[in-house]
Order: C-alpha cells, then sequence, then structure tokens
C-alpha cells in the first residue's frame, strides 16, 4: 500500500518554527523528486518547496526563501520540512509529494508528483 504520512503541523505563534516531516512507504523513494506544497482555504494549492532525487539540488517558492529548508533521509524514506521565522500567511495544509518520473529533477508543477499524502495544517497566530 503506497503512503505518504505528514506530521509535525500545529499551532505556532508569529516568528516561531515548525518541522514538518513526510514518511513514506510502499513506494520507491530515494530515486524520486520529492516536494512540499501548501494550499490555504480559498486558495490554489501552490509549490512551496522541492528537491531533486539524489538530495543535491533544491527550489523554493520566493514566499518562503531564507525560511524554510528541505531535507531528505533516504535510508528512512523520509522528507523533511524545516520551517523558521512563521508567517501567519504561512497557515494553510501542507502535503508531501513523490515524483512521478524516476531521477527527477526539483518540479515545481503539481501535476509531475504521482503520489500525494493527506496533508497536515500548519496555523501561524499572528
Amino acid at each position: 500500500q503506497v503512503r505518504l504520512v505528514e506530521s509535525g503541523g500545529g499551532l505556532v505563534q508569529s516568528g516561531g518554527s515548525l518541522r514538518l516531516s513526510c514518511a513514506a512507504s510502499g513506494l520507491t523513494f530515494s530515486i524520486y523528486a520529492m516536494g512540499w506544497f501548501r494550499q490555504a482555504p480559498g486558495k490554489e494549492r501552490e509549490f512551496v518547496a522541492g528537491m531533486n532525487w539524489s538530495g543535491e539540488r533544491t527550489n523554493y517558492a520566493d514566499s518562503v526563501k531564507g525560511r524554510f529548508t528541505i531535507s531528505r533521509d533516504s535510508a528512512k524514506n523520509t522528507v523533511y520540512l524545516q520551517m523558521n521565522s512563521l508567517k501567519s500567511e504561512d497557515t494553510a495544509v501542507y502535503s508531501c509529494a513523490r515524483a512521478a518520473s524516476r531521477y527527477s529533477g526539483v518540479t515545481t508543477r503539481d501535476y509531475e508528483y504521482e503520489y500525494w499524502g493527506q496533508g497536515t495544517q500548519v496555523t501561524v497566530s499572528s
């Protein structure tokens, strides 16, 4: 059974930090790019951060550059999103996703991701 399970969301004050985790099971992890997306109420899903299959390249949305860091531990089949200096506009449901193509580079396009987690809520209070 293919599963991507996010954890680590919650309520945090503005300026605080959270670390999201995404544990993968039932699918190959190490040779695929991984990404984080978010969706706020009434808004479209947007790309947040991504990492290529080897972990050597990353890409971030302009709105989170310098504050968020994506990383992966292929031995644990887990990808992380460290979020610092959180702002109220970061409030959203955050989902991780695995790319559809093997040995893939970083992509910001959600249709290039094949498997998705159910999401974890992040709420930043001002």
